[in-house]
């Protein structure tokens, strides 16, 4: 590991479209070198980054992707902040409890859960060595119950604790965060045809997730909302 690199350097899955990407554009513009991913070139391509970003296209249950964020990370040299966002709302229409099969839950747990896990493992090394942050985006359907939200809230609630397992077993400072509604086409797809316009957008959330960041409170789950929104 190159520990002569004082840059900061983090890694946001999903990171070309909604709150992944409105946090990869804020940190870059703090200074961060920023690696993220996403399942579309052409998102990439219209969301114009700044320097300081390098994107990966792939999906992130694809093993030889994840191995390309790994390589990357290696290439920076340290990894300061892991931010586990990429995450599926599984089959639309959402369905109720009962008419969920094997194959949608193996779709939204390996997406949700399965692969933040892995990767995580994969990229401990760098996180001790900076002492750094992992960040998971929560969801409050991870506490409470939505009719047709059970699977993803269930896969949301199973990264919570996942992610809070990691921080006591390693020491690191582990975070899952409720952002709370946004304005973003993964709710839009949860709400078909209704207008969300009323959602504040994903924007106003990441200052709260910056002073997360920077404050650096003790291990646990926290609302964006309760969190100050200045450093």
């Amino acid at each position: 590991m190159d520990t002569k690199n004082t840059t900061r350097v983090a890694l946001i899955t999903g990171g070309s479209a909604g709150l992944g990407l409105a946090l990869t554009r804020a940190l870059a513009a703090e200074g961060w070198r920023v690696i993220t991913d996403g399942r579309s070139e052409e998102k990439f391509k219209e969301a114009d980054l700044p320097d300081g970003v390098t994107t990966i296209v792939g999906d992130l249950t694809d093993a030889d992707h994840r191995e390309g964020l790994r390589v990357e990370v290696e290439r920076a040299g340290r990894l300061d902040l892991l931010v586990h966002n990429a995450s599926t709302l599984g089959p639309l229409l959402m369905k109720e409890l009962e008419e969920v099969d094997i194959a949608d839950l193996t779709q939204v747990w390996r997406t949700n859960i399965g692969s933040p896990l892995v990767l995580t493992s994969t990229l401990l090394p760098w996180l001790r060595e900076a002492d750094g942050v992992l960040l998971s985006i929560s969801s409050d359907a991870a506490v409470n119950h939505y009719e047709t939200w059970g699977l993803y809230g269930a896969s949301k609630a199973a990264l919570d604790h996942v992610t809070l397992t990691y921080g006591a077993e390693t020491g690191l400072t582990a975070y899952a965060v409720d952002p709370g509604d946004m304005r973003t086409a993964m709710h839009q797809d949860a709400f078909p045809g209704e207008d969300i316009s009323d959602r504040p957008l994903p924007e106003t959330v990441v200052p709260h997730l910056l002073a997360l960041i920077e404050q650096r409170p003790e291990t646990g789950r926290y609302r964006a909302a309760d969190l100050r929104g200045d450093v």
